[in-house]
């Protein structure tokens, strides 16, 4: 199940409640620290040496066992810092010899609220400056994990890994915290909490994608209408195209503008190509619309803005709008019972707010809410970092997978594709807000893998990697 996000206090009352049913304080950091030595297997190569600092207090045990748990083989050294003045003499002289990869931050926890005093900020800037990808430990030392604020100074990670959910003011960090993940299976009793805001984790998507029966055929999946393509943007038509195959419906067409027909047709082979023409049909055994993608050519008619208006107000399928057509939506009613899914990124979010990018970033919550309020009740896949799914009311999810080269021309597109494809398909149609929680994370996850292996992949590679994860 997704992990709720929590406050301090709460994290405090979850582990008393802990202890309470008779789970004990060293076997969760001896869990703790089996987690943090699988994940930093992962991230350093053989013979990449790992310098691993605690504290004094549960957060340095943490730490302490992850060291225990660390291979033997890989190299590995452990400074315990008390007193930060000698500390930062120890580091210094450490990190000076070289062969390091990664340092391990076990500073501070989340009880942290008060600022550091000058020796400590000056050890937390000399780890920052030893330019080397630093993994911290529940929360980057020297952050408020409530307020998300820099008590004198805070660890600037590449990767956060925190202890059972969550908190507050991880959220709000990004710039420290950096990639953050979620060690849930640590030994504490299930999560009393339930909350407005939640953190995906993989196993939520532990049944999916649903079994297909045997005697099925290509109706039996649905036919996903795409709306897509003018000219000088007939690449977004393609790789939605794309990007809906990789969900597999059972058949996809794609309209584009007659002007970019034929580039479009051209790189298209197991999908239907149509111009589009004012007043055209929907094809037959229609299951599902996406509109949007590429359609940004000044002069695009008023004829299909207003035709896709329409879809959105009137049609029982499920519609998806995208990309520059979130621009043509009007405010109102959709019909009762149907799926209706806005996928804008900030800006995007903004113009239809009749706010900016910058203030939607600063409330990306309220700005969701706003966002299907006003556009009848609709579910939104508010992208951007740690991308947000939910509606007007009810839970919303933070997507847990992807990276900052998913900020790349076309990704989108391809996104609005696969959700749109998945969508198309009654199985996926009867749970819209998971199917659409599984869109993003695919999206992201596919990033991740290929991130692993090449710094250089491009949407074209992501193309090919989607829903593989």
């Amino acid at each position: 199940m997704a992990v709720p996000v929590i406050s301090v206090a709460q994290m405090r009352e979850w582990e008393k409640a802990s202890w309470a049913a008779g789970r004990t304080v060293p076997d969760v950091i001896d869990k703790v620290g089996r987690a943090i030595a699988r994940r930093l297997e992962s991230l350093a190569k053989p013979g990449e040496r790992i310098l691993f600092l605690a504290g004094k207090g549960h957060n340095g045990d943490d730490v302490r066992a992850a060291r225990k748990h660390f291979s033997p083989e890989r190299g590995a050294l452990l400074l315990d810092v008390v007193d930060p003045a000698q500390g930062l003499g120890k580091f210094l002289e450490t990190v000076s010899g070289g062969g390091f990869s990664w340092i391990v931050d076990g500073l501070f926890g989340i009880g942290l609220d008060r600022p550091l005093d000058a020796q400590w900020r000056k050890l937390i800037e000399a780890v920052n400056g030893a330019n080397l990808p630093i993994l911290a430990v529940d929360v980057p030392s020297g952050l408020n994990a409530e307020t998300g604020g820099v008590e004198g100074a805070a660890i600037t990670a590449a990767i956060t890994l925190t202890v059972g959910a969550p908190k507050r003011g991880l959220l709000k960090a990004a710039q420290f915290v950096g990639r953050l993940e979620v060690l849930t299976d640590v030994g504490l009793v299930p999560c009393p909490f339930d909350e407005e805001l939640n953190w995906t984790v993989e196993n939520d998507f532990a049944r999916l994608p649903p079994r297909r029966p045997v005697e099925s055929n290509k109706g039996t999946f649905g036919h996903l209408a795409i709306y897509a393509g003018s000219f000088g943007y007939h690449g977004a038509a393609v790789l939605a195209g794309h990007g809906a195959l990789r969900a597999r419906p059972g058949l996809v067409t794609v309209y584009p503008q007659e002007s970019v027909y034929v580039p479009v047709a051209a790189q298209c082979q197991s999908i239907m190509v149509h111009a589009w023409r004012p007043g055209q049909t929907l094809p037959k055994g229609s299951s599902a619309i996406l509109f949007g993608p590429g359609l940004a050519a000044p002069d695009l008619s008023d004829v299909m803005k207003e035709e896709m208006r329409m879809h959105w107000h009137k049609t029982p399928l499920p519609v998806i709008a995208d990309a520059s057509a979130l621009d043509w939506l009007q405010s109102g009613p959709t019909p009762a019972g149907v799926i209706r899914v806005i996928t804008p990124h900030p800006g995007e979010a903004g113009r239809i707010l009749g706010s900016s990018a910058a203030s939607v970033q600063a409330d990306r919550v309220l700005a969701l809410r706003e966002l299907s309020k006003r556009l009848g009740g609709c579910f939104v896949l508010l992208k951007g970092h740690q991308t947000l799914v939910g509606r007007a009311t009810g839970k919303i999810f933070i997507n847990s997978s992807g990276n900052p080269y998913l900020a790349q021309g076309g990704s989108g597109d391809l996104l609005g594709g696969y959700l749109a494809g998945l969508l198309a398909q009654a199985d996926w149609q009867n749970d819209p807000i998971t199917t659409i929680r599984y869109a993003a994370w695919q999206h992201g996850a596919a990033a991740d893998r290929l991130s692993e292996t090449q710094s250089n992949w491009t949407v074209e590679d992501l193309s090919r990697q989607l829903g593989c994860v």
